[in-house]
């Protein structure tokens, strides 16, 4: 079974070392890896090249495409996990696109590297297959708001969001653009009884300032609420750039 990556600057395979930048385990030593393909578009999305190939006409703030076959790699589950296993951590964070777009071939990944804590960057639309479940230790799911361009009929199934409501692994990030869409997430958090503690608001940029000047509002609002403040910690160690 193979899996279709996403490619780093040099053409390979998007998998690194790294420290989470965001979320629940931010700061942590994890190994990454960035699978290709999304079912949804995100006008902001900072790793578009995962998905708004040449021909997608899904609107992008950039309005950038890319070429398919210089953004995208399949590799064999096992060469996947050598390389995985080979940056010696003991967290893996499988990213994307949507990562459980490849959920059969995730599950062989996860039993191939048995020792090690998995976590998944999830937007939330979808499940993981048992086989995957069972290994997953940890989600971290990031509803799309409506700033993101998504029809909520897309973006946000509620048999979905329910399953991930209920389950302890999950956390919930979301992207806030504007003061305002705090307020979608109040309704959210309402109808779907959201774990406390389990929510994180995360300021949308791709560059130091942008996140610092909504942080400083943010913040504000995470205590007013009850939230919990996710900063992206990448984005200030190496800029917006892949394999970080």
């Amino acid at each position: 079974m193979a899996l279709v990556l996403a490619t780093d600057d040099t053409g390979g395979p998007e998998i690194f070392a790294s420290l989470q930048g965001e979320g629940p385990s931010a700061g942590m030593p994890v190994a990454f890896v960035r699978l290709s393909r999304c079912n949804l578009a995100c006008v902001w999305c900072d790793t578009a090249y995962t998905w708004h190939f040449e021909g997608d006409n899904r609107p992008h703030r950039s309005d950038e495409t890319y070429d398919r076959k210089a953004n995208q790699v399949t590799l064999e589950v096992g060469e996947v996990a050598q390389r995985i296993a080979a940056l010696g951590q003991d967290r893996l964070v499988i990213t994307g696109g949507e990562p459980l777009m490849q959920g059969a071939a995730l599950a062989e990944l996860a039993e191939a590297l048995p020792d090690m804590a998995i976590e998944i960057e999830t937007n939330g639309t979808t499940k993981a297959p048992v086989r995957l479940d069972i290994r997953v230790d940890q989600f971290n799911v990031s509803p799309k708001l409506s700033h993101s361009g998504n029809p909520a009929e897309l973006a946000l199934i509620p048999e979905r969001l329910d399953a991930y409501a209920t389950d302890p692994r999950a956390f919930f990030k979301f992207v806030i653009a504007d003061p305002s869409d705090v307020d979608e997430v109040l309704s959210l958090h309402e109808r779907y009884r959201l774990r406390p503690g389990h929510v994180f608001l995360m300021p949308e940029g791709t560059d130091s300032a942008t996140l610092r000047e909504r942080e400083a509002w943010l913040s504000e609002l995470c205590v007013q609420h009850g939230f919990r403040m996710s900063d992206r910690l990448h984005i200030h160690l190496y800029g917006d750039t892949r394999g970080t």
